[in-house]
């Protein structure tokens, strides 16, 4: 089964507000050679999940995980990103959509930015 992974991010108006998205895309692309590593954004920026995952499927993705890559689970994520999700499994039955969770709810993440509060707060 060939796997794809999209880091799910909300989207902004500065094309610079993707750039620490694009780092995390490189960093787990540099650990997983093996699979295909994109982008999508909620709004505001290209390409949107709907066109990432057609991207995917016509390279021959199976598998699709969606990672969300919010701080917590809103609205966008309890209703939105399910919705999506859904149109998606309607649009192209044969593939399996996976939505994870929040990425800021997993305890290394908390961690991670507990960590890097004290550094910058020099404490």
């Amino acid at each position: 089964m060939t796997t794809a992974l999209v880091l799910f991010a909300h989207g902004a108006r500065d094309p610079e507000w993707a750039n620490p998205m694009r780092r995390v895309q490189a960093a787990i692309q540099q650990r997983m050679t093996a699979i295909p590593v994109e982008l999508a954004f909620l709004e505001f920026m290209s390409p949107t999940l709907s066109e990432q995952a057609a991207d995917l499927v016509a390279r021959g993705a199976e598998r699709i995980v969606v990672i969300p890559m919010f701080i917590a689970r809103g609205g966008h994520l309890k209703k939105e990103a399910p919705d999506m999700i859904e149109a998606l499994r309607a649009r192209y039955p044969d593939v399996r959509f996976e939505l994870g969770n929040a990425i800021g709810e997993h305890e290394l993440v908390v961690q991670a930015m507990a960590t890097a509060t004290l550094e910058v707060a020099g404490l």
